[in-house]
């Protein structure tokens, strides 16, 4: 029982694949069924950590991977994002080249910006994981990986709704989803970088005594 947290945890990484195959390729129903994988895979993060504590199983490596896997999913799906078709106008009524995707093509520099972030923090908790010390996440990394989830999520439920309910729903929702999936990804790009900085120089020291030794 001690290891199903981490078994939670790196099933993760497999999931990407079946998110990113499911919403690449034309199966029927396969953006509503990625969205509710991704959805699952949200709430196993949240999971997987309190089983680890109800079961008195927190480790070292639980902690390392939690982080871990959260980073390659987050990242590999704004990767996959930057390439999924969208074929709605937005809310505004503007019919831009860069609609033609989920994300807009000047978010290929955002998504830099996450990528550079994510292995700097990495590079750092391998640098401290050598010296002995374990770095866990703070509070504004957990805030931006909810907000990374929450647009990942809206972009999906768009596609989704676009794909698989548009005879359902209305398209002016379909677009507004969209639209809000955006915003939010913006602000958390934006908490991504504070929370970056910050992790930095609270740990600053860990970079200094190792480039020392």
């Amino acid at each position: 029982m001690k290891h199903v947290p981490n078994i939670l945890t790196l099933s993760r990484i497999p999931l990407l694949f079946v998110i990113v195959a499911l919403l690449c390729f034309n199966f029927p129903f396969g953006d509503t069924i990625a969205l509710f994988l991704f959805v699952a895979a949200a709430i196993s993060d949240w999971l997987d950590g309190y089983i680890a504590r109800k079961l008195g199983a927190v480790s070292n490596f639980g902690k390392l991977m939690d982080a871990l896997t959260d980073k390659i999913i987050m990242v590999g799906l704004f990767v996959a994002l930057l390439g999924l078709r969208w074929n709605f106008p937005d809310p505004y009524g503007n019919n831009a080249d860069d609609m033609t995707t989920l994300l807009p093509q000047y978010c290929v520099l955002l998504v830099m910006v996450i990528i550079c972030r994510e292995f700097l923090i990495t590079g750092l908790r391998l640098v401290a994981a050598s010296n002995g010390i374990v770095l866990a996440a703070e509070n504004a990394g957990k805030l931006k990986t909810t907000l990374q989830m929450l647009s990942v999520s809206m972009l999906l439920a768009a596609r989704a709704l676009a794909g698989d309910w548009v005879c359902c729903v209305p398209e002016n929702l379909i677009a507004w989803m969209r639209e809000l999936g955006l915003w939010t990804f913006y602000a958390a790009v934006a908490l991504t970088i504070y929370s970056g900085t910050r992790y930095i120089i609270k740990n600053r020291k860990i970079l200094t005594e190792s480039g020392a030794k």
